[in-house]
């Protein structure tokens, strides 16, 4: 499942990427930065980016989650920081 999810992120960051044109997104890994200190994305295109893998999550995997929620903002380590955080909280969340 890990895997799925992290296909995913990635392949919404490509795509948004085609918009942005950030070098930053050129070579897209696990280890991506994707918000924050050094992170690829302003908060403007992190909520975009947030909106496309909602609705991916959605079509491919079959469930509605919420990535912008208190839950997920309040946490001391964010976990928008790169790829590899945000597949493993999204991971938590279809589980629950």
């Amino acid at each position: 499942m890990l895997d799925q999810i992290e296909k995913i992120l990635i392949s919404c960051l490509k795509e948004l990427n085609e918009e942005l044109e950030n070098e930053n997104l050129n070579n897209i890994t696990k280890e991506t930065k994707i918000f924050g200190n050094k992170g690829a994305l302003d908060s403007l295109a992190l909520v975009s980016f947030i909106t496309d893998v909602e609705d991916r999550i959605s079509k491919e995997l079959g469930h509605d989650i919420v990535l912008a929620d208190e839950k997920a903002m309040s946490q001391r380590a964010s976990p928008f920081r790169n790829i590899e955080t945000l597949s493993v909280y999204i991971q938590k969340l279809l589980e629950e």
